[in-house]
């Protein structure tokens, strides 16, 4: 596996979510099942457990068949009422990106413009990505008897083609704002330097060394689910050296694994010659029957 290099990306593309603005109607979550065609799973029966994967309200979660959702969140109020904010999620296309570290099938590639694009046909199943990833992204089709990895690709295919991923273009409160990521950057400044309501803080700055989708809002970053014991420096900077070296740890442990099965073979054959011996020496002895 070749050592990670970070991608040059002068030209990335960038989204500002807004979430003061966000209303929690769900049109990004349809548009998004609607383009990437994806199915709308409220609740199944799997292998080990029912389980609830709901794509908005307060349970929403990303999911294989999920790839943004809209979650709600019931927050109290200085004056003792209540108040609800919505979370658009979905990946957050790190500008180092753990996923793409770590995976030595190379399945998950990063254009220049910025999305981390996922190749299934050449998915070995392994699931670094999974454990990797500091926001818990990618998420594995445990139901499928042929399962891959999942996940936002930044509908890649639009962006070269100069649109705004699907999500954007149908919200009705402008949420997102796209465009080069020095201009989204600039434009998340801008807001919190003209308006008090804000939390001086756009996550995903600093967070896992940057990423290309950035959040702001009136409310604590933490008390909307995000986590915060991210760390501000990429994951491919610690990584990168131990994972350049993980084929060859895999095939030293699927080595391992042959010569234990071959031992365990082996001891398993001599003991059953051994019972088989003695059963042979008892039935040959005189009065013994």
């Amino acid at each position: 596996m070749a050592k990670y290099t970070p991608i040059d990306l002068t030209n990335a593309k960038g989204v500002l979510v807004d979430l003061v603005k966000c209303i929690g109607c769900g049109s990004c979550v349809v548009a998004c099942k609607m383009y990437n065609r994806t199915e709308w799973v409220e609740e199944r029966q799997t292998l080990f457990h029912d389980r609830r994967a709901p794509a908005t309200g307060e349970d929403a979660m990303l999911a294989d068949e999920n790839w943004t959702v809209v979650r709600k969140h019931r927050l109290p109020n200085p004056d003792g009422g209540e108040a609800w904010r919505f979370v658009k999620l979905q990946c957050l296309h790190c500008k180092e990106p753990a996923c793409v570290s770590s995976c030595f099938a190379t399945a998950f590639r990063q254009t220049e413009l910025g999305p981390v694009e996922y190749y299934p046909h050449i998915c070995v199943g392994c699931r670094y990505c999974m454990l990797a990833c500091p926001f818990s992204i990618p998420k594995f089709e445990w139901d499928n008897p042929l399962p891959m990895l999942t996940k936002c690709s930044m509908c890649d295919d639009r962006i070269r083609n100069g649109d705004a991923p699907a999500c954007i273009p149908v919200c009705p409160t402008d949420v997102m704002f796209f465009g080069r990521y020095d201009d989204v950057l600039k434009e998340a400044k801008r807001r919190l330097a003209g308006d008090p309501r804000y939390v001086q803080h756009i996550y995903g700055e600093h967070e896992a060394g940057g990423t290309l989708w950035i959040y702001i809002s009136d409310k604590p970053f933490e008390d909307l689910g995000f986590k915060m014991n991210v760390p501000k420096r990429s994951i491919p900077s610690y990584t990168s050296g131990f994972m350049q070296a993980t084929p060859i740890f895999g095939l030293i442990w699927a080595g391992v694994l042959t010569c234990l099965y071959f031992f365990m073979k082996r001891r398993t054959a001599k003991k059953e010659k051994e019972v088989k011996s003695e059963a042979t020496a008892t039935e040959s002895v005189p009065g013994e029957h």
